[in-house]
């Protein structure tokens, strides 16, 4: 609201400040992303939502301690008139959380057609023609796939019959797909990566993305072992720890939440190390994250990174990082390009998988025949390639040998 009003630069949105080549070098095309593609315009964006507190977006805002309340003020009437809707909630998923706020139904079936009816309600009430849903509740229990997931028709029984396999971010994932929306979760928890949920979304048509915005400690990973590697500098160890005290700190500070967390951005360095193909170089690789609930910290995030490295004729070497972010503030404008460009997929004819938005996240959904691209790098040509590709306008391989033959 505050980007759209020209109060602030939209800081960290690729779809509002980056650019993209377009041919050759020479012939010097650059045009903005967003002249280049048809994006929704922010003024066209209508904001709603769930939550499992009643106050209003800034009520909400002023008790999360985000943003400066002279900032705040500046939209306030905007944001007051953003009130939450019932939500999905079960503290047997987030058990440090609870709040007033909640749906009931006789099973997870009724809930789901709950959030359909909201879903339907606030398009007529606000007159949108299109929707996207992206999840960004609170991080889930460790949860696996089971015979629940397998299909649409198991997965439409379980939701009759409140089975725990079903978590509450399942059961939006499930109202979205089946309302064709386009759906991204930004938590790491298990939701919209099981074959049930993609055979609904390829039924209905609609593009999926996730998992688990990458924002700040994962961000930093994905940029530095890509050099690290490409250089083919040795890692014996990544050590990793955070301390925040926002909300998000407080639920995983819950070892099973951690566990979803830990799962998450324990992987990237696996892919993007390829230690089966390097033995000497990763094969032996010691990564460790944790996480520290801090609440004096707030969203105020603090990550460390020690990195042991390994060079010519085998000597030593150390990289550290302190990285002091803000969680929300790193996170706002990637929730808001991943909703444009799904926008974007939806209207271009996309369902299914939107490998090419891994660019966002931690653990990107994937064919199952392939393995997940984390090098931040190589995402970002598959997203810019895709939008070339969407436009009619050449690929850029970057192999350049017409500029010398």
């Amino acid at each position: 609201m505050a980007i759209r009003r020209g109060l602030a630069p939209p800081i960290g949105s690729l779809t509002q400040m980056g650019t993209i080549r377009l041919g050759k070098r020479t012939e010097g095309r650059t045009p903005k992303i967003h002249d280049f593609v048809p994006l929704a315009s922010l003024n066209d964006i209508v904001f709603g939502g769930w939550d499992i507190f009643e106050e209003d977006c800034y009520a909400a805002a002023r008790t999360a301690g985000v943003l400066e309340p002279a900032q705040l003020e500046r939209v306030r009437g905007e944001l007051e008139a953003i009130k939450p809707m019932p939500a999905v909630f079960d503290r047997r998923y987030v058990k440090r959380l609870d709040g007033p706020n909640v749906k009931k139904g006789k099973n997870k079936r009724d809930l789901a057609e709950q959030v359909i009816a909201d879903i339907r309600a606030f398009k007529a009430e606000h007159g949108c023609d299109r929707m996207v849903m992206i999840w960004c509740g609170s991080t889930e229990v460790y949860m696996k796939e089971t015979a629940v997931h397998a299909t649409i028709a198991s997965f439409e029984k379980a939701l009759e019959e409140s089975d725990d396999a079903i978590p509450s971010s399942m059961v939006y994932a499930y109202a979205a797909l089946r309302e064709g929306l386009p759906f991204a979760n930004a938590a790491p928890n298990l939701t919209a990566d099981v074959p049930a949920m993609l055979q609904l979304a390829a039924r209905c048509k609609a593009p999926v993305a996730g998992n688990d915005m990458k924002t700040g400690q994962t961000l930093i990973k994905t940029i530095i072992a890509p050099g690290l590697k490409a250089r083919l500098l040795g890692v014996k160890g990544w050590y990793s720890t955070n301390i925040l005290g926002n909300r998000d700190g407080e639920v995983l500070d819950d070892p099973e939440s951690f566990k979803t967390k830990e799962e998450s951005k324990k992987s990237a360095l696996d892919y993007i190390f390829q230690p089966h193909l390097y033995p000497e170089l990763y094969q032996d690789l010691c990564h460790v994250v944790r996480i520290n609930y801090y609440p004096p910290r707030g969203d105020n995030k603090e990550g460390w990174d020690n990195i042991d490295l390994i060079g010519w004729l085998g000597y030593p070497m150390q990289l550290k990082i302190n990285f002091l972010c803000r969680d929300s503030i790193l996170a706002a404008p990637i929730v808001l390009d991943s909703v444009l460009f799904l926008d974007l997929a939806k209207r271009a004819g996309m369902s299914g998988i939107q490998e090419w938005l891994s660019f966002y996240f931690k653990s990107p959904m994937h064919a199952p025949e392939v393995y997940p691209e984390h090098d931040l790098f190589i995402q970002l040509m598959k997203l810019k390639n895709t939008l070339r590709y969407l436009q009619g306008e050449d690929l850029i391989t970057h192999l350049g040998r017409e500029y010398y033959d």
